[in-house]
């Protein structure tokens, strides 16, 4: 009996400690020439609660004078 107490009690713990983290993804591209100071710029964020999603996308225009 003792040793199903612990069993439970480790299985609690593990739950807890996997709902306790929040799990998230973080998608970068980066297309964007390093000498451009001022490059282009789009950024979202999305949060469920079960899942955040951060997207940031960045480039250079190339413009012709």
């Amino acid at each position: 009996m003792r040793n199903r107490r612990i069993a439970v009690f480790v299985a609690l713990a593990l739950v807890a400690v996997a709902v306790a983290r929040h799990p998230s993804a973080d998608l970068r591209v980066l297309l964007h020439d390093p000498a451009d100071l001022a490059p282009h710029r789009i950024q979202a964020a999305v949060d469920l609660g079960v899942m955040a999603v951060s997207v940031l996308i960045t480039w250079t225009s190339h413009r012709f004078a």
